[in-house]
């Protein structure tokens, strides 16, 4: 064999060598492809694999610690009085510590043997809710014109209004009120109570609701206007479906402030029929002065079951925000 003849057999085997090899013959006129592997084929990276979680310094978990601690220390503080309210009314014998109740119905009946326990709670609903509405209309009506009509010096004050109720509170401003009331003729009157007050929960309410009101596009009123809307028609359409949040607010907060409220009712209600149940808390005492456990605390379990129930009735149906939400 000459050294051509070596050359040309080796290109053929090399050639040989680069063709794909099948255990079958192949049909003339067909290619055959080798598949490749799929990240290849796709041309995706490696999967990345997680990261350890980073190692914590011991001044770390000792912050972390720390943390958790204060956190339990604060819940035990808020949860203790409220697991002593809720357990202490079913217990025979009741006392300052908490412990598992010998269960028992005897102190609700001992309080229904009260006469005026059933009828305070009514008193303080009627307070409530007379209040509520009455600062929420003439919050809303204030808070409206206050946000729309220019007036000089509007924000001072608005803001004079708000230092002065937060200053001159109830009880510094008994005396003069009490006199008021007196030449009113609404000495033991319900409405008095109401009247007092509302005008005590009025600049704060306005304050709140103002930020609300000014939150609405000037626009809406406008468009509303040019198909004939008079004023009363904006607000009752327009304003308050989108302050009703803050009305909500308003309405809540009042009802926690007058059902909680004692010294202007005791002061201004002589009755004891007409008395909240505010007031007639005091009279759980024995004749020594020591408190009747029992009675205040069955007293007191009732006495906030409708708050809570209003919050968690308005929490749903509304919401709570201390600002507007509506962007321009």
């Amino acid at each position: 064999m000459s050294r051509e003849d070596g050359s040309i057999a080796a290109s053929a085997s090399e050639r040989g060598a680069d063709r794909p090899v099948s255990g079958a013959s192949e049909a003339p006129g067909k290619s055959t492809t080798v598949a490749a592997e799929p990240n290849q084929a796709a041309g995706q990276p490696e999967p990345a694999r997680p990261s350890p979680p980073p190692i914590m310094t011991p001044r770390q978990v000792v912050g972390r610690i720390g943390f958790y601690t204060v956190i339990a220390l604060a819940t035990a503080f808020f949860a203790l009085p409220m697991l002593w309210l809720v357990s202490t009314p079913f217990d025979d014998t009741p006392g300052l510590s908490i412990s598992l109740p010998d269960l028992t119905l005897n102190n609700f009946r001992d309080l229904m043997d009260n006469p005026y326990a059933l009828g305070s709670l009514l008193n303080s609903i009627v307070l409530a809710v007379g209040a509520a509405l009455l600062v929420v209309i003439f919050a809303a009506l204030a808070s409206y014109s206050l946000s729309r009509v220019k007036i000089p010096g509007r924000d001072m004050l608005l803001y004079a209004l708000l230092l002065l109720s937060s200053i001159v509170t109830g009880t510094a401003a008994m005396v003069p009120i009490f006199l008021m009331m007196f030449q009113l003729g609404l000495i033991d009157s319900q409405i008095g109570v109401i009247l007092v007050l509302s005008g005590g929960l009025l600049p704060a309410a306005i304050f709140i609701l103002k930020d609300f009101v000014d939150t609405i596009p000037k626009s809406y009123e406008e468009s509303a206007r040019v198909f004939g809307a008079s004023s009363f028609q904006i607000l009752r359409h327009i304003v308050v479906p989108v302050i009703r949040p803050g009305l909500a607010t308003i309405a809540v907060w009042t009802v926690v402030n007058v059902w909680g409220n004692f010294l202007v009712p005791f002061i201004l209600l002589r009755d004891t029929d007409k008395q909240p149940a505010a007031v007639l808390m005091r009279t759980f005492y024995t004749e020594g002065g020591a408190p009747n456990l029992a009675l205040i605390s069955t007293f007191s379990l009732l006495y906030s079951i409708p708050v809570v129930l209003m919050y968690l009735f308005v929490n749903r149906k509304y919401g709570f925000r201390f600002h507007g939400g509506i962007k321009s």
